[in-house]
């Protein structure tokens, strides 16, 4: 039997890979690992990540000064600003035409609103890249939170969208 890895080498190993579009194989080389192990250690950092880490960074804060920050910027009213992005991904074995995107590249997507200085205030991620915005938005927890009225506490809101192209 092996030792096991330290948790150093597994951060090291799971960064390296969600920063870098190479594959399991070719990072495992590069760390003397495994494709499998390699595989093991990305998948618990990022549990780790989600389950530790993400509600300590990922939090509303104090909506009056976003609501002010985001006036300040000449947006009255306005208590974050959403957008999306694809992230590439190799093409899954099964559903693989769900993943392609309007570029025609496999990826899964990532929603976030931020406040008024771009920090993160709600993350959703994991819906195939084919998914619409809408769709995805429509049956994210924060449009959820925001139809009961519990995502920004004590304000009486109205949801709007300004579409950007």
């Amino acid at each position: 039997m092996r030792a096991a890895l330290t948790v150093e080498k597994q951060v090291a190993i799971a960064l390296w890979k969600l920063a870098m579009p190479d594959s399991y194989r070719s990072v495992g080389n590069q760390f003397g690992v495994g494709k499998c192990t390699m595989g093991a250690a990305v998948m618990q950092v990022a549990n780790a990540i989600k389950d530790l880490l993400i509600s300590r960074v990922v939090t509303l804060g104090n909506v009056q000064v976003i609501v002010d920050g985001f006036a300040a910027m000449g947006f009255p009213n306005c208590g974050g600003a959403i957008d999306r992005t694809h992230i590439p991904i190799l093409a899954p074995e099964h559903q693989a035409g769900e993943y392609i995107n309007c570029k025609g590249y496999f990826s899964i997507v990532l929603q976030t609103l931020v406040d008024h200085k771009g920090r993160f205030t709600n993350i959703s991620v994991g819906w195939p890249g084919k998914v619409h915005d809408t769709r995805i938005f429509r049956n994210s927890g924060l449009f959820q939170k925001l139809q009961k009225g519990t995502f920004f506490p004590d304000q009486k809101i109205t949801m709007g969208v300004l579409k950007c192209l």
